[in-house]
């Protein structure tokens, strides 16, 4: 790649970072830290000193924790026998696997309290009273629910890590006498820490400040859904800004620290196994175990997506102490398709995620040319930059956009002029602030699918063809373009999907009606009294499709190396 090109792909990047990313990150600390007075740290204080907020705090990293603990729990060992063992049916459990992701886990949380509430389905199939499955308050309901929708990620990285495993080094420990646990506790485990990191991150990270999760469930003690009741008080408070800063640096602390502790390790192994890593039939009592273990996973993975299927097929109030609804109808989808709330719900977020699509496409290829083919000093630096939307949470960054907003529409020339009210100002239309949202977003997929694609092709045609004189443009599109086609589909798949279902950019900046985008309209009428519930929980089904064919084209696109994508 020319290198005047690739210092210009550089400059535009930092540019549109600095914009983009770093002013509302920066809009977010300034907010905690600084008055009409100057500089204070009364804020920040006054944080841990309100037990509200301190509580809020506490309760979020406890969720986080234990999310991640158990998303550890269950995906570890089902990626263990996955790349040791063969089965019957193993190809198809692996791919159930991923079913947990179609189905974003503040929509699974209206099935799972239809299953697991007081007067749930359990309680009714086992004949009990009114036993509370989810939790004193909830806490330990949001925990399984997010950790029965996050384990794939740290599944697919736990995966393509233990194949990467060179089988030498663990055939010669087991020649030195170290086998079973204690071979997998001193050789094969370090050696996957990088992966597991780097799934375990994004795990932390999202538990950490998922805002739908406990909104729906009602668990309102925790960080994210205090920031987001505090909206009301971002012009006028600066407790809201103090509190996301804290979110934001136990994040990044976190982060940083799990980079030093497992991060920084160089285990002398090649960047790939030589061989493949041999697996074994299982037999006799393992031929049950291994593949039960997938099954009541899987089971029990798609319990919240049950519930809400049953539930949009429920008539109101016909699902309630029983194992399955009393009666079923179809007219909660015709009320979803027909309602005007959700259809224009719907061409919304079609129009913000494709847009931001557009500029995931030009914008992250354009940096994977400079990463790959360029020989930029700080290509790295460049790489580091665009994963960083992965580290930072979607809360925070809302935050920061909600704060650009608030201070844009405060300016003369907006309030004068309805034009520019309806650019800068969310209460009149976010729609500018959303894609922007969701491009940053999503940008990290587009870039590491390219990224890929282009380190599995060959730099030789290229030259080939610039031999030839192909010029550069023609070069892109008939050679590079069609060898990484695969890549940018799915690239473009999961951006565009993810975009379609964002929930904390959505929640948080949709604040009128007319631009509600698909997850908004299904907060919205979860809060409905009457067939609410029912009519969210069918539009949830429609979401559940979609992501569902995206899902599968991607991992029939990439495979193993799917896992990269969530990868920071």
């Amino acid at each position: 790649m020319n290198q005047n090109r690739a210092r210009l792909v550089f400059a535009l990047t930092c540019l549109t970072f600095g914009l983009l990313f770093f002013w509302p990150l920066s809009r977010v600390i300034a907010g905690g830290f600084f008055t009409d007075g100057g500089f204070t740290l009364e804020f920040l204080f006054g944080v841990f000193r309100n037990p509200v907020y301190a509580e809020g705090l506490r309760n979020s990293l406890l969720i986080a924790i234990g999310t991640t603990t158990l998303t550890l729990l269950i995906a570890l060992p089902l990626a263990w026998m996955s790349t040791r063992f063969d089965f019957g049916g193993k190809r198809q459990l692996c791919a159930l696997l991923l079913l947990p992701m179609i189905l974003p886990p503040f929509v699974g949380a209206i099935g799972f309290q239809k299953i697991l509430g007081q007067y749930g389905a359990l309680n009714a199939a086992l004949g009990l009273g009114p036993i509370d499955w989810l939790g004193h308050g909830r806490y330990f309901g949001v925990i399984l629910l997010q950790a029965l929708s996050l384990y794939p990620v740290l599944y697919l990285n736990a995966s393509a890590a233990l194949a990467n495993v060179d089988p030498a080094m663990e055939e010669a420990a087991a020649s030195m006498g170290c086998a079973g646990f204690s071979r997998f506790r001193r050789i094969t485990l370090p050696l996957i820490m990088p992966g597991l990191f780097a799934g375990g991150t994004i795990v932390f990270i999202a538990a950490f400040t998922e805002l739908g999760t406990p909104l729906i469930m009602n668990y309102n003690r925790c960080a994210p859904v205090q920031v987001f009741d505090a909206l009301k008080e971002i012009s006028s408070s600066a407790f809201p800004y103090a509190l996301v800063f804290v979110m934001l640096s136990c994040s990044m602390l976190l982060y940083a620290a799990g980079r030093l502790a497992f991060g920084r390790h160089a285990y002398a192994m090649q960047a790939k196994a030589s061989t493949g890593a041999v697996t074994r039939q299982a037999r006799g009592l393992a031929g049950l175990l291994v593949p039960g273990c997938f099954v009541v996973i899987v089971a029990i993975a798609l319990l919240p997506h049950a519930g809400v299927v049953l539930t949009s097929f429920s008539v109101p109030g016909g699902w309630y102490r029983t194992l399955l609804p009393e009666a079923l109808t179809t007219a909660n989808y015709a009320d979803a398709l027909g309602h005007e709330m959700t259809l224009r719900s719907i061409r919304n977020s079609l129009v913000f995620s494709g847009l931001a699509v557009l500029f995931n496409i030009v914008f992250g290829l354009a940096i994977a040319f400079t990463v790959v083919r360029s020989r930029l000093r700080f290509r790295g630096m460049l790489d580091t930059l665009a994963m960083l939307p992965l580290a930072v949470p979607g809360l925070v960054m809302a935050f920061g956009y909600l704060s650009i907003s608030s201070m844009l529409s405060n300016q003369a020339w907006v309030k004068e002029s309805p034009f520019w009210q309806g650019i800068f100002d969310v209460r009149v239309n976010p729609a500018l602030f959303l894609v922007i949202a969701y491009g940053i977003r999503r940008l990290p997929y587009m870039v590491r699918s390219a990224v890929a694609g282009l380190q599995q092709t060959s730099e030789t045609l290229e030259e080939a063809s610039a031999n030839m004189g192909a010029s550069p443009g023609v070069t892109l599109r008939r050679i590079t373009l069609p060898l990484i086609a695969a890549n940018l589909i799915a690239g473009t798949l999961l951006a565009f999907a993810f975009s379609m279902l964002e929930v904390s950019d959505s929640l948080m900046l949709a604040q009128r009606a007319d631009f509600y985008p698909i997850t908004k309209t299904i907060y919205e009428l979860f809060q409905l009294i009457g067939t609410g519930t029912y009519v969210a929980a069918a539009l949830g089904v429609w979401a559940m499709v979609f992501l569902a064919v995206v899902i599968l084209g991607c991992s029939l696109l990439l495979g193993r190396r799917m896992g990269a994508i969530f990868r920071i």
